[in-house]
């Protein structure tokens, strides 16, 4: 039952996705043009761009994502989608955890896989590159839990675009320093390994009770 409800969930996900697929491009855009402006603003110095580099794909990672962050569930409340989650005979939790990683391969995923190329455009040294990919690899699923919870949160909310940001970003400050942290202890020759295990400990962690801290704040937001 779980299993059928979840690719039936996916699946509609993703025929919105591709009908709307000006809409879905909009966050990886917004990351490569972070990443644009920052080259352009530094300058063509190279070793200038490549201290700054892992910084600055993570910050275009952590916003490309936050920029969808508002539409995570509230299509599926205005047309009453999430009603028949709370009826139907799975959990919500499941349902939500579904969802977000659906937002995740949406939005994350292709910045993910696009990351060699950015860093290239920003001089990342090369040393730094998998300690980099690790990095966001475990942070960005943990960023789209987090995130899942403050969207559930303002679910109910009209225009709630600004409070998902202010109420988002204090919580996503924690996995921008261990995710960039690690990329900056692999520049200096010491071992990152403390910090990608704290994000994977954060994950696993946000994957236990992010879906069912979010269950509850739909419940709570349409009750």
């Amino acid at each position: 039952m779980m299993r059928s409800a979840a690719l039936a969930l996916l699946t509609r996900d993703a025929r919105l996705l591709w009908r709307r697929r000006g809409d879905t491009l909009q966050p990886a855009l917004f990351a490569l043009l972070v990443v644009v402006l920052f080259a352009l603003a530094l300058g063509a110095e190279g070793k200038v761009l490549a201290r700054v580099a892992a910084p600055t794909l993570w910050l275009a990672v952590l916003l490309a994502g936050l920029l969808a962050l508002d539409t995570l569930f509230r299509g599926d409340a205005e047309d009453g989608s999430l009603e028949q989650w709370m009826l139907a005979p799975v959990p919500l939790a499941w349902l939500v955890l579904v969802r977000t990683f659906m937002h995740w391969a949406s939005t994350a995923l292709p910045l993910l896989i696009a990351t060699p190329l950015l860093g290239e455009l920003l001089h990342l040294p090369r040393a730094e590159l998998p300690t980099l990919m690790a990095s966001l690899a475990l942070g960005t699923p943990l960023l789209s839990l987090i995130g899942a919870v403050v969207a559930a949160l303002t679910v109910g909310m009209r225009r709630s675009g600004i409070l998902v940001a202010l109420l988002a970003l204090p919580l996503y400050v924690p996995v921008l320093v261990f995710g960039a942290g690690a990329v900056a202890l692999a520049g200096q020759g010491l071992d990152a390994a403390a910090p990608l295990l704290y994000l994977g400990a954060g994950l696993v962690l946000a994957l236990v009770l992010a879906p069912l801290a979010a269950a509850a704040a739909i419940r709570i937001s349409l009750s």
